[in-house]
């Protein structure tokens, strides 16, 4: 190649972004997903639990030794092996010294290790001080013997395992969560014992289906006592795909009228729980409870009193209203995704899980059973080599006197190997002289024991399993306990309407002309002597029950509509409907009814047109509300009129000039929304200036009160036959003197 076209280097490498950014969000993918986020089904551990349980073994914190300052093992893990922040560090030794979060805690914390109520109020890591608890020795005692791969620390200066050497499958035992790039896990905290036995089971038996195994793990074994209320086919589901949720519930004791709540679901605060059930009693949505108080203290954890208005209030619908509105009743995801064997990260059923572990459980104990017959092998090939020196004492003492060079001429005049001249060479002159025969005899026919056992132990693949469950029971003898988290199927509970939670009492409910609104106890109220805003005054009012619906129409014949028990009292002024409400800008409220929701009432307007509706269509949760009634320019919405019978009531049509008409409501369509039809006549020359007051229902029986000024003309429904007209006419005029109409009322 001639000089000029050589390519030049210019110290650094030029490739298009596009290859750049794909290569390195690849490679961070990678390493959040294999280094940090999920677990290894070996030791269950991710890396940083990992290297923090090595560096506290490596300091000899174990659970006999003096507790050492947090500060110390973290500085450690973060110095040694684990280069990112010492908060994060410290945070997951924490959160593996918490009772309450891990099922079998491996840190042992002295201090402050946060509460149920609120993990993350630990206290700084220079405060506290750290141990490892007897049951981290299941993750480090076969550490020493050969059983795992090491690899050079972030910097090269160390070693560090590549995983712990668990005898018992860790990952099921505390669970494990994370979130990587494109995956997560969710891995729930199971009982020891059951675990055990199930690996006993898989082992005695290669084929046992994911059902069979399901018959030891029964399900998830939360630290907390609360009920797991999952069926146990949904449990079976869950393991079988790896995938699922399992739901858990508190429980409670009744304690005279008081509830007791004893335990709450795995990781939800005492204080969130009493927030939200507090929220509910403040928006006047729980009724029956009277007063909640939390009654914690160290000698029960979780005490949280409900106390029930009266003895009559239904204290299972009133939990069950609870445990679904609440975080008394929890949901918690299952995604059984963990990196298998063979370094790839997948989602495993319960089966593979386990036969995977049994697979790495039985070749850490192939390895160490393999180092261990090393070991054995070296120390009878010394022993055979010192065991001559002892038969040969003078020989020996006098060649290594004499000779320049004692090891050759050892190893020619015994036959001895090496190590084994080397090995008579360091032992000191003292201890030969106290070594007997049968010492040396005795070590050896001892080891040669224990070798034969091994040899047959690797030899058989039925004593090598034998052997791990022999070690698996051991160890469940040891380390094991009752379930906590007790297995009761329920359904899932479900949360009352308000109106199941509200007594039926009868209430009134008073609409104010500038739209303030409030309610009254009992029907017999006077709603126009009610104390009103200075420049307000009452603009309507219904009679109603608690459990009801309210309905309010504005200016533009758009419903609106809220529960009478949540208004407020009418000892005050009320509150503005445009706070629960978003109305049109302009918009006013200016009509309401209250009812069933399969009661009836004619909706009408100003211009004289109406129709029948259901409550029902009133009704909606829109804050922006529901078109209704539709109005042609300038009309008005009347206050609706309530029906009893459409076959036998009266619709009364009354106009600011005077001319009333009666006639069947069933002359009146049933309408969802809308215009409606024509009620009474008014003249196109009137148009402008007459407009109809008011409508009233009138069933039989009843009397219409006609309101002029300070006077009332009562109206029998006989006396209404002198008004009686088809639908649309113009009706009759009512006597001189009462042609000026403010409203229409029914009397009793």
């Amino acid at each position: 190649m001639s000089e000029s076209v050589r390519p030049v280097f210019h110290g650094y490498e030029q490739i298009p972004l596009r290859e750049y950014a794909e290569r390195a969000y690849l490679d961070y993918s990678m390493y959040v997903v294999l280094d940090r986020a999920l677990p290894f089904i070996g030791d269950g551990l991710k890396p940083v639990q990992r290297r923090i349980i090595y560096a506290m073994s490596e300091l000899g914190l174990s659970a006999t030794a003096k507790p050492k300052k947090s500060a110390r093992t973290i500085g450690d893990v973060i110095g040694k092996f684990h280069p990112h922040g010492d908060s994060a560090c410290y945070e997951a030794m924490v959160l593996m010294a918490q009772p309450f979060s891990y099922r079998y805690p491996l840190v042992d914390g002295q201090g402050n290790f946060g509460s149920a109520d609120d993990p993350k109020s630990f206290a700084a890591m220079r405060y506290t001080e750290s141990r490892l608890t007897p049951v981290a020795e299941v993750l480090l005692g076969e550490l020493a013997h050969g059983t795992v791969d090491w690899a050079p620390n972030f910097d090269g200066t160390l070693e560090e395992p590549s995983w712990l050497p668990a005898r018992l499958p860790h990952l099921l035992l505390n669970g494990t969560t994370g979130i990587a790039v494109g995956m997560a896990t969710d891995v729930p905290p199971h009982n020891l014992n059951e675990v055990v036995s199930a690996c006993v089971r898989l082992l005695e038996d290669p084929d046992a289906t994911v059902a069979d195994l399901c018959e030891h793990v029964r399900g998830p074994d939360y630290p907390t006592p609360a009920e797991i209320i999952t069926p146990a086919a949904e449990l079976r589901a869950v393991y079988e795909t790896g995938n699922g949720s399992v739901r858990a519930r508190a429980t409670y004791t009744r304690e005279g009228t008081n509830i007791i709540v004893t335990a709450l679901p795995y990781q939800v605060s005492p204080s969130k729980v009493i927030e939200q059930i507090a929220a509910q009693m403040r928006a006047r949505k729980l009724p029956w409870l009277e007063d909640i108080r939390d009654e914690s203290d160290h000698a029960n954890p979780v005490r949280i009193a409900l106390v029930p208005r009266s003895n009559r209030v239904d204290v299972e619908q009133l939990m069950g209203h609870l445990f679904a509105t609440t975080d008394l009743e929890k949901s918690y995801r299952v995604n059984l995704n963990v990196i298998g064997l063979d370094g790839k990260p997948a989602v495993k059923n319960l089966r593979t899980l386990l036969d995977e572990w049994l697979t790495f459980r039985t070749d850490t104990v192939v390895r160490r059973l393999r180092h261990r017959q090393e070991r054995v092998e070296r120390r009878l090939h010394l022993l055979e080599g010192l065991l001559v020196a002892f038969l040969n004492l003078d020989e020996v003492i006098r060649i290594i006197r004499t000779e320049d060079e004692p090891r050759p001429v050892l190893m020619a005049r015994f036959r001895l190997t090496e190590e084994q001249a080397d090995y008579i060479l360091e032992t000191r002159l003292r201890q030969l002289a106290r070594l007997e025969e049968m010492k040396i005899r005795g070590e050896q026919e001892e080891l040669s024991k224990e070798l034969e056992r091994i040899v047959a132990t690797l030899g058989s693949r039925a004593k090598l399993r034998k052997l791990v469950k022999d070690e698996l029971l051991a160890d469940a003898k040891k380390y094991g306990d009752a379930r906590r988290s007790p297995l009761i199927a329920r359904g899932a509970a479900q949360a009352l309407d308000e109106t199941e939670l509200v007594p039926s009492e009868p209430v009134t409910v008073v609409l104010s002309q500038k739209g303030w609104v409030r309610a009254a106890k009992g029907h017999d109220v006077d709603a126009a002597g009610l104390s009103y805003r200075e420049g307000d005054g009452l603009l309507a009012a219904v009679k109603g029950r608690t459990t009801q619906q309210v309905a309010f129409l504005d200016s533009n014949g758009r419903s609106y509509s809220t529960i009478a028990h949540s208004l407020p009292s009418a000892r005050g002024n009320g509150e503005p409907l445009t706070g629960r409400f978003s109305p049109a800008a302009g918009a006013a409220f200016v009509a309401l009814a209250s009812g069933a929701p399969g009661d009836r009432f004619v909706l009408a307007s100003s211009h004289g047109y109406g129709f029948v509706t259901r409550f029902e269509n009133l009704t909606g949760r829109n804050k922006a509300g529901k078109a209704m009634l539709s109005l042609s320019e300038g009309a008005k919405v009347l206050q609706p009129a309530p029906v009893a019978s459409v076959a036998d009531d009266r619709l009364v049509v009354v106009t600011s000039a005077g001319h009333l008409l009666a006639f069947p409501v069933a002359e009146l369509p049933e309408l969802d929304k809308g215009k409606g039809n024509k009620l009474i006549e008014i003249p196109k020359a009137r148009r402008g200036t007459e407009r109809v007051v008011a409508v009233a229902v009138v069933p039989p029986g009843g009397i219409l009160a006609v309101k002029s000024g300070a006077r009332t003309m009562s109206l029998s429904f006989k006396d209404l036959g002198d008004y009686l007209g088809a639908r649309a006419s113009r009706g009759g005029l009512l006597p001189r003197g009462w042609q000026k109409v403010d409203g229409l009322s029914i009397e009793p």
